[in-house]
This record gives C-alpha cells, sequence and structure tokens, in this order.
C-alpha cells in the first residue's frame, strides 16, 4: 500500500492488520509495529497510548462495516431470502476483498479474554447474530422460511459457516472465491429452510 496516499494514524492501522494477518496477536508489538510500518515508535505514541490502543483501534475498524451493512439490508425493497444472501455477499465481499481484516475472526477468543476488546468483540458477534436471527424470523413470520429450525440456531449456523470458511481459506487455497462459495452454500441452506 502506498503510504503517501494514508495518513501515518492509518499507515500504523494498516501495518497492525497485516501483523496479525502474518503471524497472529502475539506477535503485535510495539518494535513490530513500527518495523512493518516503517515509523518510529514515538509516532505510534503519537497517535495511541501503546499496543492495546492499537489492537483497540483494529477492533474498531474491523466492525466499523457492521452498521453500515446492516442498514443496508434493512432499507432493501425486497423478501426476506434476499436480504439474507445480502447481507452473507456483504460480508464475503469484505473479507475477500481485504483477506487480512478477516484474520481477525480467527483471533475472537483471544480478544474476548483482551479487557481493551473483550466489549467491542462480544457486541459485534452478538449484533450481527442477532439482526440474522431477526431477518430469519420475519422469515419465518412472513412463511418464506420454514420454522423447523429456531431463528438463532439457524443464524449461528450461517455465520459458523462463514467463519469457517474464512478460516479454511487461509490454511488452503480455493480455485473460486470466498463471495461464490459462500453464497452457494447460503444459498443451499436457504432453500432447505424455504418453502421456495
Amino acid at each position: 500500500m502506498n503510504s503517501n496516499f494514508i495518513s501515518q494514524q492509518d499507515c500504523i492501522l494498516v501495518a497492525a492488520i497485516e501483523i496479525i494477518s502474518e503471524s497472529g496477536l502475539s506477535a503485535l508489538t510495539l518494535d513490530g509495529l513500527a518495523m512493518k510500518g516503517n515509523l518510529q515508535e514515538a509516532t505510534i505514541y503519537k497517535y495511541f497510548g501503546g499496543i492495546d490502543e492499537v489492537l483497540k483501534a483494529v477492533v474498531e475498524f474491523f466492525v466499523k462495516f457492521d452498521k453500515s451493512i446492516m442498514d443496508t439490508v434493512k432499507s432493501k425493497d425486497s423478501d426476506v431470502f434476499a436480504k439474507i444472501l445480502h447481507f452473507f455477499d456483504a460480508y464475503a465481499t469484505y473479507y475477500g476483498n481485504y483477506k487480512e481484516i478477516s484474520a481477525v475472526i480467527l483471533h475472537y477468543e483471544e480478544l474476548l479474554h483482551n479487557s481493551g476488546t473483550r466489549e467491542l468483540i462480544s457486541q459485534c458477534i452478538e449484533e450481527r447474530s442477532e439482526f440474522l436471527a431477526g431477518l430469519i424470523q420475519a422469515g419465518i413470520d412472513a412463511g418464506e422460511i420454514q420454522n423447523s429450525m429456531d431463528a438463532r440456531e439457524l443464524a449461528d449456523v450461517l455465520i459458523s459457516i462463514m467463519n469457517g470458511m474464512v478460516l479454511n481459506r487461509r490454511v488452503m487455497y480455493h480455485d473460486v472465491s470466498l463471495k461464490q462459495e459462500l453464497m452457494k452454500i447460503v444459498n443451499q441452506i436457504l432453500q432447505w429452510a424455504s418453502n421456495k
């Protein structure tokens, strides 16, 4: 990424995301961040109070698109089936186009044990699940989705599939994009759960 076009604060954030993606949360240190971002440690301290604040900013960046994705899905003038597909299409596009940020999903457990990120990550997980469960419940209520499975259970299954696919792509090569693969599976599950 050409650092001439982004602020130093954004350079720090990008470097932190790349470190987490390449080497994990434990590799995110001030020394490593300064080296990766080609910055002085004093520059990092100018924008962040330390590595914990950098990590918090990474998580804030990770969840910042959630509200716009959910608002866009809510505003769609379509059936619930299409809204659910749009929900997953948006996340698949985001994670497919910015693979480094998807590494945050793989560190949920560690982030839940960090006092600076616990609230942010738990709120993110809960809000995504509740939003999707709400869509599914609306589909059940409208008769678009059979209620053979609880709305929250189906939401958790679908989100788990997405998270699993993100993990799988970090381990092995795939011929098709995350978006293609995820949308195929989500479509199949929704077809199974619908009256269509």
